[in-house]
């Protein structure tokens, strides 16, 4: 069996307060490509995960207990009281420690893909729990749909804006992998407003990324990247996602994309770029 861990992308988030569980809390909208990584696994009997990374980027990875797809997996085990095996593939294609998501999206993408091949019946409540525990985004990453999300993650509500779902989009990374600690610990804790995502044009003209500036600082590259990304015929907004170092652009067109990419690609070869589509439900 097969899934894909759909990259994510938060087409804005807004750091509201620090909660007295230590977590910051968030309102931003995510919404997911249609490309990621890939995982496919065979049932095994004897209680075994056996993981086997590879891919442009699995290198970066260790297939050891610390990895979030052995972790998910381990975590539906010890859910269901028995001791169903499974040797796992990941084929890692989007890069590590990027702010799209991947690991989020590789251990949800694991827990779809169990659930599946033992044929688990699971109720939404019970599997959001097993994912909360994994990680803040692994929730919405279940559903890879467009979404509020809201506390530490835990707050989802399945979210509709007009013209987004479908809409072309580019994805670059400048080959920088940032500490999602490390990005808060230099956030300001200026709360600077609530999120508006009633529609694309509130997203466009008063949604931020609360993390972009310490994200800056950490990696200046990332300037390069939205400033390359600024300009081009169709664009509608270019943003940088999540804690960074990877930052996305909307377009009107596959063409108008398909330019920027070529032209983006032509000036920094060096950088890595997905050109796909925000993935509807």
């Amino acid at each position: 069996m097969i899934e894909t861990a759909y990259a994510k992308v938060n087409v804005a988030l807004h750091v509201r307060a620090r909660r007295d569980d230590g977590y910051h809390a968030l309102e931003s909208l995510f919404a997911f490509a249609e490309h990621g990584d890939r995982l496919s696994a065979v049932a095994t009997d004897d209680g075994a995960i056996d993981l086997i990374i590879d891919g442009p980027f699995g290198g970066a990875l260790e297939a050891g207990p610390g990895n979030l797809v052995v972790k998910a997996a381990r975590a539906l085990q010890s859910y269901l009281g028995d001791q169903r095996g499974a040797a796992i593939r990941l084929t890692k294609i989007l890069p590590v420690a990027s702010g799209i998501g991947g690991g989020s999206a590789d251990a949800a993408a694991t827990l779809r893909l169990l659930a599946r091949l033992w044929d688990v019946r699971i109720e939404a409540e019970e599997l959001a729990g097993l994912a909360l525990d994994l990680g803040s985004d692994v929730p919405a990453c279940v559903a890879s749909v467009t979404q509020m999300v809201t506390g530490r993650g835990e707050g989802l509500r399945r979210h509709w804006v007009e013209g987004l779902e479908g809409m072309p989009m580019l994805l670059v990374n400048p080959g920088v992998g940032l500490s999602t600690a490390q990005v808060f610990s230099g956030w300001d804790r200026v709360d600077r407003g609530p999120l508006d995502a009633a529609s694309l044009e509130a997203l466009v003209a008063q949604g931020r990324n609360d993390l972009e500036a310490p994200a800056v600082a950490a990696a200046p590259v990332i300037a390069q990247v939205l400033t390359a990304l600024e300009g081009h015929e169709g664009l509608r907004l270019a943003r940088m996602s999540g804690s960074g170092a990877t930052c996305f652009a909307l377009f009107d067109s596959d063409a108008a994309m398909a330019d920027a990419a070529m032209a983006v690609q032509a000036a920094h070869r060096d950088w890595w770029m997905m050109e796909t589509r925000i993935r509807a439900a």
